[in-house]
């Protein structure tokens, strides 16, 4: 597809609507094509739009189409004589004009008329043609979307036909907001008060809301968190010893183990990101020592008590509320973040002392940034020994593993709202 025109200063200018959709296209572009993250694309993409509700809106569309892609594009095959490219504009546009009108509640006529100043000649006439055909047929999409073919069949293989159809349910709802409470004692009364759930101590669900203006936001005693991601701090538990956390913004872990007592050194390679996390350190009055650097050149002063390696994976755990892994990973990828996870495991691995705990995550949902992981990482490393996760230490829906590791995955928890997709492996230095 060729890459969206820029505003030329004689072009008159979008009218109302039309920037969100072109933005909405710019982000489509930038996932499918060029294999970009959409979080990284969004600033890049609405770049000259103003409103945050355009933003909003232009984010919106493009979630929305990548969760449904494989179902719209059934929709627009059905309807063309002849197949369109994968990446023509025309196919792109359609998308969003039938995104809008079947998935986000948009009225037909402002799906199509916003998008048709996108496309010029030919492909605008087939455009509105198609639309208008899908329209006067009353086109649906199903009520779960349908998962990509690759992403189906390797999840298939993985953990079986029953998971691929809870990946299905659960990329189908908007997933509820979970928070981590600094001091666990607070959950009853805080559930209460923000009429949410709490599947383990310190954990409260909630439906989706505004953050900032949940109680206590200011005071800082709670952080957004979901309930699989605040898994492997729980799972080292309580120390007043030295902590790494590698690998560590935007920082939820981070805030973790300072809250049950460790001395934390945090380590990403990201500025960015770490200044995320001395912002949510400085909210929750927290300390932890932050450090930007690339962990395959750093090393600590001395080994630690416990070092929690939240390893750079795919993501495809995250699926529910990153749609755009779905599209952007494939088995190269996943094989390149299974090689660099090798090499941080490795060195994670010199940096724990006699005795202490290294703990391996995650967010992924594929074997080779997991067991498989696992199973290399104990075949070199003699010296360390699962130590085996209880179910007393996990919420009610989440067993571990019968040989000691965790892995969720999108069926646990559904009743409550589904958990993210993650491998956790606590490990024991011998002493």
């Amino acid at each position: 597809m060729t890459r969206p025109p820029r505003q030329s200063a004689d072009r008159p200018a979008d009218p109302p609507g039309v920037p969100a959709r072109r933005a909405a296209l710019k982000l489509l572009d930038a996932v499918l094509r060029q294999g970009l993250p959409l979080e990284a694309a969004l600033d890049r993409a609405t770049q000259g739009i103003d409103r945050s509700d355009d933003r909003a809106l232009a984010h919106a569309i493009a979630a929305e189409t990548l969760r449904r892609l494989p179902d719209l594009d059934l929709l627009i095959d059905s309807a063309t004589r002849s197949r369109l490219p994968d990446d023509a504009k025309a196919r792109f546009a359609l998308r969003i004009a039938l995104v809008q009108a079947l998935a986000l509640g948009t009225p037909p006529h402002a799906a199509i008329s916003t998008v048709l100043p996108l496309v010029d000649g030919g492909p605008r006439k087939l455009v509105h043609g198609v639309f208008g055909t899908l329209m006067r047929g009353a086109a649906t999409l199903p009520e779960f979307p349908t998962l990509p073919e690759d992403v189906e069949a390797r999840w298939q293989n993985a953990w079986g036909e029953d998971q691929v159809g809870a990946a299905e349910r659960a990329i189908a709802a908007p997933p509820p907001l979970d928070l981590t409470l600094a001091d666990p004692a607070g959950t009853k009364a805080l559930a209460e008060e923000v009429e949410g759930i709490s599947l383990l101590p310190g954990h409260i669900r909630l439906a989706s809301t505004n953050v900032r203006e949940l109680p206590g936001f200011e005071e800082g005693g709670w952080w957004v968190q979901d309930i699989a991601a605040s898994l492997p701090a729980r799972l080292i538990g309580r120390g007043q010893g030295v902590a790494l956390d590698l690998c560590s913004a935007p920082g939820g872990k981070t805030m973790q183990l300072a809250s049950a007592g460790w001395s934390v050194t945090s380590i990403d390679s990201s500025e960015s990101r770490l200044a995320r996390l001395r912002e949510n350190l400085e909210r929750t009055h927290l300390d932890a020592t932050v450090i930007a650097a690339d962990l395959l050149k750093w090393s600590p002063d001395a080994p630690a008590d416990a070092v929690l390696l939240d390893a750079p994976c795919s993501a495809t755990g995250i699926f529910r509320r990153h749609p755009d892994v779905l599209h952007r990973v494939n088995p190269r990828v996943i094989a390149e973040m299974a090689r660099v996870q090798a090499q941080l495991l490795a060195r994670a691995a010199k940096w724990v002392k006699p005795g202490g705990t290294l703990l391996y995550a995650t967010c992924s949902l594929e074997r080779a940034e997991g067991e498989e992981q696992l199973m290399a990482f104990l075949a070199a490393q003699p010296e360390f020994a699962i130590d085996p996760v209880r179910d007393e230490e996990l919420p009610k829906g989440v067993p571990p593993h019968q040989r000691g590791w965790v892995r969720t995955l999108p069926g646990m928890l559904g009743d409550e709202g589904g958990c993210d997709g993650f491998f956790i492996a606590r490990l024991r230095r011998a002493a």
